[in-house]
């Protein structure tokens, strides 16, 4: 097994948290983080990708 390093260590409650069906939903802070829109939709995207549309709007 590889381990991560510790700039890849994800945070329970800061990077992520679990569903009660026991999903882990990535936090806003993480995607800001990662510094980029993965378009997949997530719930708390940043960047605001569309996934209805497929784009990402503009920043204000």
């Amino acid at each position: 097994m590889i381990e991560q390093n510790n700039e890849n260590k994800l945070t329970k409650g800061e990077d992520y948290y679990l569903t009660p069906e026991g999903y882990k939903v990535f936090t806003e802070k993480y995607h800001l983080k990662r510094g980029y829109c993965c378009r997949s939709g997530c719930r708390h995207c940043p960047y605001g990708f569309d996934k209805n549309t497929g784009t990402i709007r503009p920043k204000k």
